[in-house]
Protein backbone atom coordinates (compact mmCIF):
# COMPACT_ATOMS: atom_id res chain seq x y z
CA UNK A 1 0.00 0.00 0.00
CA UNK A 2 1.33 3.52 -0.83
CA UNK A 3 2.06 6.04 2.00
CA UNK A 4 -0.57 8.48 3.32
CA UNK A 5 -0.03 11.56 1.45
CA UNK A 6 -0.34 13.79 4.58
CA UNK A 7 2.55 11.61 6.27
CA UNK A 8 3.06 8.39 8.16
CA UNK A 9 2.40 9.18 11.80
CA UNK A 10 3.60 6.83 14.48
CA UNK A 11 1.03 5.34 16.91
CA UNK A 12 1.96 8.21 19.65
CA UNK A 13 1.45 10.77 17.32
CA UNK A 14 -1.99 9.62 16.29
CA UNK A 15 -2.91 9.49 19.94
CA UNK A 16 -2.07 13.10 20.29
CA UNK A 17 -4.19 14.31 17.56
CA UNK A 18 -7.18 12.06 19.47
CA UNK A 19 -6.03 14.03 22.46
CA UNK A 20 -5.76 17.66 20.58
CA UNK A 21 -9.07 17.36 18.87
CA UNK A 22 -10.87 16.85 22.12
CA UNK A 23 -9.08 19.04 23.77
CA UNK A 24 -10.60 21.38 20.61
CA UNK A 25 -14.00 20.08 20.52
CA UNK A 26 -13.89 21.04 24.33
CA UNK A 27 -12.91 24.58 23.59
CA UNK A 28 -16.00 24.74 21.22
CA UNK A 29 -18.51 23.49 23.51
CA UNK A 30 -17.15 26.69 26.09
CA UNK A 31 -17.59 29.03 23.19
CA UNK A 32 -21.34 27.98 22.68
CA UNK A 33 -21.60 28.61 26.33
CA UNK A 34 -19.41 32.05 26.56
CA UNK A 35 -20.46 33.86 23.51
CA UNK A 36 -23.58 36.19 24.11
CA UNK A 37 -24.37 39.73 22.32
CA UNK A 38 -22.97 42.62 23.54
CA UNK A 39 -19.17 40.87 23.55
CA UNK A 40 -16.77 41.85 21.00
CA UNK A 41 -14.52 39.46 18.83
CA UNK A 42 -11.60 40.38 20.87
CA UNK A 43 -13.46 39.40 23.75
CA UNK A 44 -13.91 35.90 22.67
CA UNK A 45 -10.31 35.76 21.22
CA UNK A 46 -8.83 36.28 24.66
CA UNK A 47 -11.42 34.17 26.26
CA UNK A 48 -10.40 31.40 23.81
CA UNK A 49 -6.71 31.95 24.29
CA UNK A 50 -6.78 31.60 28.05
CA UNK A 51 -8.88 28.20 27.49
CA UNK A 52 -5.77 27.16 24.84
CA UNK A 53 -3.68 27.13 27.26
CA UNK A 54 -5.53 26.19 30.07
CA UNK A 55 -5.84 22.96 28.35
CA UNK A 56 -2.37 22.48 27.60
CA UNK A 57 -2.46 23.00 24.08
CA UNK A 58 -0.74 26.07 21.97
CA UNK A 59 -2.48 28.26 19.48
CA UNK A 60 -1.26 27.85 15.61
CA UNK A 61 -2.27 30.70 14.49
CA UNK A 62 -0.22 32.39 16.34
CA UNK A 63 3.29 30.39 14.95
CA UNK A 64 5.25 31.87 12.12
CA UNK A 65 3.71 30.26 9.70
CA UNK A 66 1.00 31.90 9.31
CA UNK A 67 1.33 34.66 11.94
CA UNK A 68 -2.37 35.47 11.84
CA UNK A 69 -3.37 38.24 14.35
CA UNK A 70 -5.46 36.26 16.27
CA UNK A 71 -5.45 32.46 17.86
CA UNK A 72 -9.24 32.03 16.36
CA UNK A 73 -10.82 32.80 13.06
CA UNK A 74 -14.03 34.80 13.97
CA UNK A 75 -16.06 35.77 10.44
CA UNK A 76 -19.54 37.03 11.42
CA UNK A 77 -22.39 37.11 8.90
CA UNK A 78 -21.16 38.23 5.31
CA UNK A 79 -17.51 37.02 6.27
CA UNK A 80 -16.98 33.39 5.27
CA UNK A 81 -13.73 32.40 7.08
CA UNK A 82 -9.99 33.76 8.30
CA UNK A 83 -11.70 36.37 10.18
CA UNK A 84 -9.86 38.67 11.90
CA UNK A 85 -11.17 39.14 15.41
CA UNK A 86 -11.84 42.83 15.80
CA UNK A 87 -13.55 45.12 18.59
CA UNK A 88 -17.13 44.55 16.67
CA UNK A 89 -19.44 43.64 19.39
CA UNK A 90 -22.05 40.63 18.93
CA UNK A 91 -25.62 41.79 18.22
CA UNK A 92 -28.56 39.10 18.66
CA UNK A 93 -29.25 37.25 15.08
CA UNK A 94 -25.99 37.57 13.68
CA UNK A 95 -24.36 34.85 12.16
CA UNK A 96 -20.80 33.84 13.67
CA UNK A 97 -18.37 31.28 12.25
CA UNK A 98 -15.37 29.93 14.45
CA UNK A 99 -12.81 28.44 12.71
CA UNK A 100 -9.41 26.71 15.29
CA UNK A 101 -6.24 24.97 15.06
CA UNK A 102 -4.43 23.94 17.95
CA UNK A 103 -1.13 22.46 18.00
CA UNK A 104 -0.91 19.50 21.06
CA UNK A 105 2.27 17.64 21.25
CA UNK A 106 3.31 18.74 17.80
CA UNK A 107 0.52 17.72 15.94
CA UNK A 108 -2.04 19.95 14.52
CA UNK A 109 -6.20 19.94 14.50
CA UNK A 110 -8.66 21.78 12.60
CA UNK A 111 -12.30 22.29 13.16
CA UNK A 112 -14.91 25.08 12.76
CA UNK A 113 -18.90 25.70 13.29
CA UNK A 114 -21.06 28.48 12.92
CA UNK A 115 -24.14 29.85 14.76
CA UNK A 116 -26.44 32.35 15.48
CA UNK A 117 -25.62 34.69 18.32
CA UNK A 118 -28.61 35.36 20.92
CA UNK A 119 -31.20 33.37 19.57
CA UNK A 120 -32.28 30.16 18.02
CA UNK A 121 -31.43 30.16 14.46
CA UNK A 122 -34.79 30.57 12.05
CA UNK A 123 -35.83 30.94 8.99
CA UNK A 124 -32.97 30.95 6.13
CA UNK A 125 -29.84 31.32 8.97
CA UNK A 126 -31.25 27.75 10.26
CA UNK A 127 -31.72 26.35 6.46
CA UNK A 128 -27.91 27.69 5.65
CA UNK A 129 -26.72 26.24 8.77
CA UNK A 130 -28.30 23.17 9.29
CA UNK A 131 -27.92 22.27 5.16
CA UNK A 132 -24.11 23.06 5.50
CA UNK A 133 -23.02 21.14 8.83
CA UNK A 134 -25.25 18.44 7.08
CA UNK A 135 -22.96 18.54 3.98
CA UNK A 136 -20.26 18.13 6.25
CA UNK A 137 -21.67 14.76 8.13
CA UNK A 138 -22.48 13.91 4.28
CA UNK A 139 -18.69 14.03 3.45
CA UNK A 140 -17.14 12.35 6.11
CA UNK A 141 -19.74 9.62 5.60
CA UNK A 142 -18.99 9.26 2.09
CA UNK A 143 -15.53 7.90 3.38
CA UNK A 144 -15.35 3.92 3.38
CA UNK A 145 -11.80 3.70 4.19
CA UNK A 146 -8.48 3.43 2.20
CA UNK A 147 -9.31 4.00 -1.18
CA UNK A 148 -11.71 6.60 -0.58
CA UNK A 149 -11.20 9.42 -3.32
CA UNK A 150 -11.81 13.48 -2.86
CA UNK A 151 -14.19 13.54 -5.05
CA UNK A 152 -15.90 10.80 -3.59
CA UNK A 153 -16.06 13.47 -0.40
CA UNK A 154 -16.55 16.74 -2.73
CA UNK A 155 -19.55 14.84 -4.59
CA UNK A 156 -21.39 14.02 -1.59
CA UNK A 157 -21.30 17.32 0.11
CA UNK A 158 -21.86 18.98 -3.28
CA UNK A 159 -25.03 16.88 -3.28
CA UNK A 160 -26.24 18.33 -0.08
CA UNK A 161 -25.80 22.15 -1.00
CA UNK A 162 -27.30 22.18 -4.38
CA UNK A 163 -30.11 20.13 -3.22
CA UNK A 164 -30.34 23.41 -0.37
CA UNK A 165 -30.20 26.00 -2.86
CA UNK A 166 -26.78 27.06 -1.17
CA UNK A 167 -23.66 28.63 -3.08
CA UNK A 168 -21.11 26.81 -2.99
CA UNK A 169 -17.91 28.53 -2.12
CA UNK A 170 -15.19 26.79 -4.55
CA UNK A 171 -12.33 28.77 -4.48
CA UNK A 172 -11.51 27.65 -0.69
CA UNK A 173 -11.16 24.23 0.10
CA UNK A 174 -10.53 21.24 2.56
CA UNK A 175 -6.74 20.30 2.84
CA UNK A 176 -4.59 17.73 4.68
CA UNK A 177 -3.74 18.41 8.72
CA UNK A 178 -1.60 16.66 11.55
CA UNK A 179 2.05 17.29 10.74
CA UNK A 180 1.31 20.85 9.40
CA UNK A 181 -2.07 22.67 9.71
CA UNK A 182 -1.88 22.73 5.73
CA UNK A 183 -0.61 19.76 3.73
CA UNK A 184 -2.10 18.02 0.63
CA UNK A 185 -4.14 17.21 -0.63
CA UNK A 186 -6.75 19.79 -1.18
CA UNK A 187 -10.30 18.65 -0.59
CA UNK A 188 -13.12 20.40 -2.79
CA UNK A 189 -16.36 20.61 -1.85
CA UNK A 190 -17.45 19.90 -4.98
CA UNK A 191 -16.02 17.56 -7.88
CA UNK A 192 -13.39 18.31 -10.09
CA UNK A 193 -13.28 16.24 -13.46
CA UNK A 194 -9.54 14.88 -14.66
CA UNK A 195 -8.28 15.78 -10.87
CA UNK A 196 -9.07 13.50 -8.02
CA UNK A 197 -6.49 12.25 -5.11
CA UNK A 198 -7.04 8.80 -3.52
CA UNK A 199 -6.43 8.97 0.47
CA UNK A 200 -4.93 5.79 1.96
CA UNK A 201 -5.11 4.64 5.63
CA UNK A 202 -3.64 6.97 8.02
CA UNK A 203 -4.25 10.13 5.99
CA UNK A 204 -5.72 12.92 8.00
CA UNK A 205 -7.54 15.51 6.25
CA UNK A 206 -9.98 18.40 6.99
CA UNK A 207 -12.94 18.59 5.32
CA UNK A 208 -14.64 21.76 5.35
CA UNK A 209 -17.89 22.74 3.25
CA UNK A 210 -18.63 26.58 3.43
CA UNK A 211 -22.21 27.69 1.92
CA UNK A 212 -23.90 30.66 1.05
CA UNK A 213 -27.44 31.84 0.89
CA UNK A 214 -26.49 34.11 -2.37
CA UNK A 215 -23.71 33.88 -4.64
CA UNK A 216 -20.37 32.13 -5.20
CA UNK A 217 -17.54 34.56 -5.56
CA UNK A 218 -15.48 35.76 -2.77
CA UNK A 219 -13.59 38.81 -1.58
CA UNK A 220 -10.57 39.47 0.92
CA UNK A 221 -10.40 42.55 2.82
CA UNK A 222 -7.83 44.36 1.88
CA UNK A 223 -7.49 46.62 5.21
CA UNK A 224 -6.28 43.59 7.12
CA UNK A 225 -5.54 40.97 4.24
CA UNK A 226 -7.32 38.25 5.90
CA UNK A 227 -10.83 38.32 6.24
CA UNK A 228 -12.58 36.46 3.18
CA UNK A 229 -16.08 37.29 2.36
CA UNK A 230 -19.12 37.11 0.13
CA UNK A 231 -19.17 39.33 -2.65
CA UNK A 232 -22.73 39.77 -2.73
CA UNK A 233 -22.91 40.35 1.32
CA UNK A 234 -24.61 37.37 1.69
CA UNK A 235 -24.88 35.57 4.78
CA UNK A 236 -22.38 32.57 4.94
CA UNK A 237 -21.69 29.25 7.28
CA UNK A 238 -18.14 27.50 7.53
CA UNK A 239 -17.88 23.96 9.47
CA UNK A 240 -14.90 21.53 9.84
CA UNK A 241 -13.30 18.46 10.99
CA UNK A 242 -10.76 16.87 11.37
CA UNK A 243 -10.64 13.47 9.92
CA UNK A 244 -8.36 10.57 10.24
CA UNK A 245 -8.88 7.36 7.27
CA UNK A 246 -9.24 3.89 8.59
CA UNK A 247 -8.76 0.94 6.79
CA UNK A 248 -12.49 0.75 6.58
CA UNK A 249 -14.39 3.81 7.10
CA UNK A 250 -13.48 7.08 8.95
CA UNK A 251 -13.01 8.74 12.73
CA UNK A 252 -13.73 11.91 13.15
CA UNK A 253 -10.78 13.55 15.89
CA UNK A 254 -12.66 16.72 16.26
CA UNK A 255 -16.14 15.42 17.48
CA UNK A 256 -18.13 17.18 20.20
CA UNK A 257 -17.20 16.30 23.78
Amino acid sequence: MSEPITGRKTPEQLQAMREGGAILARIFADIRRYVQPGMSELDVNEFVAGKIKAYGATPTYREPDPDFPGVICISTNEEIVHGVPTDYEFEVGDVASFDLVITYRGLKTDSAFTMVIGEEAKGAKKHLINLTERSLQAGIDAIHGDGTTTNEIGAAIEAVLHKGKLGIIRELVGHGVGLKMHMPPDVPNYTIRGRDTVLREGDTIAIEPMATLGGERIVTNKEDGWTIATRDGSLAAHFEHTVLITRNGAEVLTQKV
